[in-house]
């Protein structure tokens, strides 16, 4: 299996928890035989990278220096994430089974990669809009919530980490809650089930699959 994971922080950029967690699944991943790359973002330190654990990471940076919000860097910033994806697709022949998205920021280059490759992806939902800023029915806010649906209409599974955010989805966006997997972390079998989702995306990808 080989799996592209997308964060907009890892170490060692730390803005919140999301670094720790995504870096710690990046190394179980590899652990278990999966081949592991996570595309993310630092301002300086670029390039590619292999990590700890037998990770490779590529970090990008924004070609763009001046922002007034964080929309115009996201969507900005995507066209690299993108371009870094769809190298190591180009270097792997085409041999990329599924992309792991982490929070909205780089949902669009997922969606991009989608139309291009036939490259599905799951969406790994860290919070939502509505949780993280007041005044959600405002242009600014609703665009990015526009970016958080289209990731949860895309992506072939979302995933959350909690039943609560499994309802919140439903409940602010009419997720069916079928398509919603909760895969608690720090627990016993956290990588298993997360190895089952991304088991189950590549069967449904491909016909007549087992």
């Amino acid at each position: 299996m080989r799996v592209i994971i997308f964060s907009w922080e890892y170490p060692p950029r730390v803005v919140g928890h999301l670094a720790e967690y995504v870096s710690n699944l990046a190394v179980q991943l590899a652990k278990n035989n999966v081949e592991t790359y996570v595309v993310t973002y630092h301002d300086y330190l670029t390039g590619s990278f292999n990590e700890a654990g037998g990770v490779k990471a590529v970090r990008v940076t924004n070609p763009v220096r001046t922002h007034i919000g964080v929309l115009t860097w996201v969507l900005t910033l995507n066209q690299e994430i993108e371009r870094a994806a769809a190298n190591i697709y180009y270097e792997a022949d085409g041999h990329v089974d599924l992309v792991d998205v982490h929070e909205w920021h780089f949902i669009p280059a997922a969606v991009t990669l989608k139309k291009a490759f036939s490259l599905p992806f799951i969406y790994s939902v860290e919070s939502f809009e509505d949780h993280r800023s007041p005044a959600v029915n405002s242009p600014f806010k609703m665009a990015i919530k526009s970016v958080e649906w289209m990731g949860l209409y895309e992506a072939r599974i979302v995933s959350t980490k909690s039943n609560w955010m499994r309802d919140e989805a439903s409940r602010i966006y009419k997720v069916p809650l079928e398509k919603v997997k909760v895969v608690l972390p720090d627990t016993a079998n956290w990588v298993k089930n997360v190895l089952g989702l991304y088991g189950d995306i590549i069967r449904t990808a491909i016909p007549n699959a087992p």
